[in-house]
């Protein structure tokens, strides 16, 4: 990669460019891709390299770039409307896009409000639980509880719930403090102990907690199923199903954060229905335009919508977005609805991600690695390696494979689009191993 000749405008990036959750000067010695152009699972460079983009560009890209159906339905749109304030407005796209969501939950969570980010969702699910009970006379309901290594977004409201020790050593002086109780990850099983068992446990710490602080807390924030950013740490649904009834012995609402794993990315469009439950509040993102346009939004219940629903004003839910229910966001997201519906993809997924975890079953025998997982199109495994570099190393050598894979610590892990077919999937594992072979060393 650093002897390649890169295009100008690489250096002109570095110059004006201030890129996220990311240390500059590493750039240096490990060049910025100049991405030019997408097709399918593939991103192309400026010299025509391609790279199989394994982690859907941050986990937003469902079904490739440049989908012909989602691209023939923005320009539709275009010709139509391409803002509007929602603020004493409204339009088509963002009414069937709510209706068609509270659909998928059997309109229990009938309710959607709209942002741009998957952190922005969550400071709304925060603060409309806050809110709520304010509005409903019990004003000491103001803290809340997250999971150990838990992620929930990088703004100050959703840093305060986020378990992670970078964020807190930077910026801990800033944020009101979450109470952090135990995580459900299955690698925690200690000897003869299944995956349940440690769910279980997790459970009754955080019960124990909530009895400790009665009246005080205000919602209990998790990711179904998979914490992503803590490396992948899956958990089993029967967690969930004992969260629900916990939330409701004491009074407190159930966030799901299903921003990375909603979608379908779990092997059901929503991760909570694989327990069978609903949140108080579901916030989503990422997948849900496709991975084209900046979308956020939080569903919920009918009767925490009518907490609000009054003539005064400071009872009225205090939020908002320039760009609320955007149209053009809208309608990427409903397109990307329509692909669920009309090609099956929940069903086919379930197939896909067969294919994946057979595609990848040498990594099973390695030695090198331990905590083989996968959660219906999310696989990982976790290097045994103390290397702190291990990652950037990793993600230098995979794009020399034509990858575009991104290790969080020592856990490599695969959330690649649905549309890969037999060979790509073929592809893709082949040289994820050959990547792991040349970075930890044969």
């Amino acid at each position: 990669m650093n002897t390649i000749e890169q295009p100008d405008w690489v250096a002109r990036s570095l110059k004006s460019v201030w890129h996220p959750c990311t240390q500059m000067q590493h750039h240096e010695t490990v060049p910025l891709v100049p991405v030019s152009h997408g097709r399918g699972a593939w991103l192309y460079d400026a010299q025509g390299r391609r790279y199989l983009d394994a982690i859907s560009s941050w986990w937003v890209n469902l079904f490739g770039h440049a989908n012909q159906r989602i691209n023939a339905a923005l320009k539709d749109q275009l010709d139509l409307l391409e803002h509007a304030m929602l603020a004493g407005f409204t339009h088509e796209p963002v009414i069937r896009l709510s209706e068609q969501l509270a659909a998928r939950t059997n309109n229990v969570l009938g309710h959607c409000f709209y942002a741009s980010d998957g952190a922005s969702a969550v400071e709304i699910a925060l603060k409309m639980s806050f809110h709520f009970w304010r509005n409903s006379g019990q004003t000491d309901k103001r803290e809340f509880v997250c999971l150990k290594g838990s992620y929930h977004g990088e703004t100050i409201g959703a840093l305060a719930v986020t378990d992670v020790q970078l964020f807190r050593d930077a910026y801990g002086p800033l944020l009101q403090q979450a109470h952090v109780v135990a995580s459900p990850d299955a690698r925690q099983a200690q000897d003869g102990e299944s995956p349940a068992d440690v769910a279980h446990r997790a459970a009754q710490q955080l019960e124990e907690m909530l009895q400790q602080r009665p009246g005080k807390i205000a919602a209990v924030i998790v990711e179904p199923l998979v914490q992503c950013a803590a490396g992948m740490a899956m958990y089993d649904p029967v967690y969930l199903s004992e969260l629900r009834a916990i939330c409701n012995r004491h009074q407190v609402h159930l966030i799901a954060d299903e921003i990375a794993v909603g979608c379908g990315r779990t092997g059901s469009f929503f991760a909570c229905e694989q327990a069978a439950i609903w949140p108080d509040f579901l916030c989503l993102s990422k997948g849900i335009s496709g991975g084209y346009l900046p979308l956020s939004l939080v569903m919920t219940r009918d009767d925490i919508y009518q907490g609000f629903y009054d003539t005064d004003v400071r009872r009225g839910f205090l939020h908002s977005h320039s760009y609320t229910g955007n149209p053009l966001a809208c309608r990427a997201a409903l397109a990307t609805l329509a692909i669920f519906d009309e090609d099956d993809v929940i069903n086919r997924n379930k197939e896909q991600a067969t294919k994946l975890g057979k595609a990848l079953a040498m990594f099973a025998s390695d030695s090198r690695v331990e905590h083989v997982r996968q959660r219906g199109m999310i696989w990982a495994c976790d290097a045994r390696t103390d290397d702190p570099a291990f990652s950037r190393k990793f993600f230098t050598a995979a794009l020399q494979h034509e990858l575009l894979l991104r290790p969080i610590g020592r856990t490599l892990y695969l959330m690649p689009p649905y549309i890969l077919d037999d060979e790509e999937t073929a592809l893709l594992a082949q040289r994820t191993h050959a990547v792991f072979q040349q970075v930890i060393g044969a």
